[in-house]
């Protein structure tokens, strides 16, 4: 295996080794595995072109790293390993309207998050395959919060260090429609909070916890937290220490959501098609997950 860095602090692309080598069940899969698995947690976004995908092989391929979560409620894929994102009615074929919840849904989506942070179980890592996409537009972007922290003075490192972040889907939904998010979904998805500080328990490196979903800092008052979360997101997402990423048939992107935030950037949806097919892989305590969950009561949203 070989990697090729896709920017200056994070991003590779993984040449010569496929999914389909690290989904086999053999000694061959444990050890592209193996190498793969080490190239995500120093790089935290992998890159895979020319695959031969399929739904088998990318469920197969991401269990290698744990255990599926199933696609949340009300959802295109809800109840399976899937999060369907596209912009095709299926039971028509033809392109979704502009106000459609599919098309807002897009738009939440073009917000900086990271996958699952509000969730009572967060997220490990994302696998994202491009089925159909569109002649321009529709790219992905990723920003390492990993990098992020690092670029942070240490005196405020150590005024982050132990703070705790509220986050909630209807909040981040409610950037782009005040029902976007249904009774159903706010009910199956209350908030959740976590540190804003994720140590990677394999090197030891710190990475902000932090996406469009999370509206409060545990212990301040309402303005202040607001302006310090604003604050922190645009240091994060800072242009110069981004990479975009512009599909081509047969790439696959994986990332890690324990230490990047990433954003779809729009493109005319309501000319060309777009699907893309998401599995999201469970978080363990091995993976950090015990010390990223403080003791505190819900906040207000």
């Amino acid at each position: 295996m070989d990697v090729r860095p896709l920017s200056h602090d994070f991003g590779a692309e993984v040449i010569g080794i496929s999914l389909a080598d690290v989904a086999d069940p053999g000694a061959r899969g444990d050890e592209a595995y193996a190498l793969v698995r080490a190239a995500f947690e120093e790089y935290s976004v992998l890159l895979f072109r020319n695959q031969e995908i399929t739904d088998e092989l990318q469920i197969a391929y991401s269990r290698r790293f744990g255990p599926l979560e199933v696609a949340k409620v009300a959802s295109l894929g809800e109840g399976t390993p899937f999060s369907i994102l596209t912009n095709v009615d299926r039971a028509t074929g033809k392109l979704v309207a502009p106000d459609h919840k599919e098309s807002l849904r897009a738009k939440a989506n073009q917000l900086w998050h990271t996958d699952s942070s509000f969730k009572q179980h967060p997220a490990l890592a994302s696998v994202l395959s491009a089925r159909i996409i569109p002649p321009a537009g529709g790219e992905t972007q990723f920003a390492s919060q990993r990098a992020a922290w690092d670029r942070l003075s240490e005196t405020t490192r150590t005024k982050l260090f132990d703070a705790c972040v509220w986050h909630d889907y209807a909040h981040s939904r409610g950037q782009i429609a005040p029902h976007l998010a249904s009774e159903r979904e706010r009910a199956a998805m209350p908030p959740a909070c976590w540190r804003i500080r994720w140590r990677n328990p394999v090197n030891g490196r710190d990475s902000f916890y932090l996406a469009s979903h999370a509206y409060a800092i545990e212990g301040q008052p309402e303005p202040e937290s607001k302006a310090l979360l604003a604050e922190l997101m645009e240091h994060i997402t800072d242009p110069a220490h981004t990479y975009t990423h512009a599909w081509q048939a047969g790439d696959v992107v994986m990332w890690d959501n324990r230490a990047t935030m990433h954003r779809g950037r729009p493109w005319p949806a309501g000319e060309h098609a777009r699907l893309m097919m998401r599995t999201t892989i469970s978080a363990s305590d091995a993976d950090g997950v015990a010390g990223t969950r403080p003791p505190v009561e819900p906040a207000t949203a």
